[in-house]
């Protein structure tokens, strides 16, 4: 199998240059582009994915209900509506833009383009990237935080923008 070609990216997501997977996620911290996208129900709570324990970063832990890297070529847009429906089966939605920013963990770095979505459908996870995933509410999130469950991505955009619900984020963009 070949493997995956990421495009680099600079800080406000301009194209600099292309390096593996591997190079990415080896400590080399080169900023790549990912997609997290949060799903919310109509009851306001939020489906996270539990990733598959053969996953290469963070396995066995929750995650942003879809996240994915976006490939040489795609538009932040593109990958999410790949990764939404390779992830968890869906198609037909109507993401929302909420932010950009650099997220750094210990091995890589990633331009993280995050939306948001309501979506009260059904779901078809990937078994070999999810090994579950539930909607749950944002209290119970919060409480857990901090307690090495969630993934440190999906942590720093809960703090960041998730932690009020998706009334704040609809509140924001009027």
């Amino acid at each position: 199998m070949n493997e995956e070609i990421f495009p680099l990216v600079d800080e406000d997501g301009n194209i600099i240059g292309q390096a593996s997977r591997n190079q990415c996620h080896n400590g080399s911290k080169l900023l790549h582009p990912v997609i997290h996208l949060h799903i919310f129900n109509n009851k306001g709570e939020l489906l996270l994915q539990k990733r598959s324990p053969n996953k290469d970063i963070q396995p066995n832990k929750w995650d942003s209900s879809v996240a994915g890297h976006i490939d040489l070529g795609e538009t932040p847009e593109t990958a999410l509506h790949r990764e939404a429906f390779e992830e968890v089966g869906i198609i037909n939605i109507t993401p929302q833009f909420i932010t950009k920013y650099v997220i750094e963990t210990e091995t890589e770095r990633e331009l993280s383009y995050c939306f948001y979505t309501v979506y009260n459908g059904k779901f078809k996870f990937n078994k070999d990237e999810i090994s579950e995933g539930k909607f749950w509410e944002i209290e119970k999130i919060s409480e857990l935080i901090g307690q090495n469950i969630f993934t440190y991505n999906f942590e720093i955009d809960f703090q960041r923008f998730l932690k009020d619900g998706i009334s704040n984020l609809i509140n924001n963009k009027k």
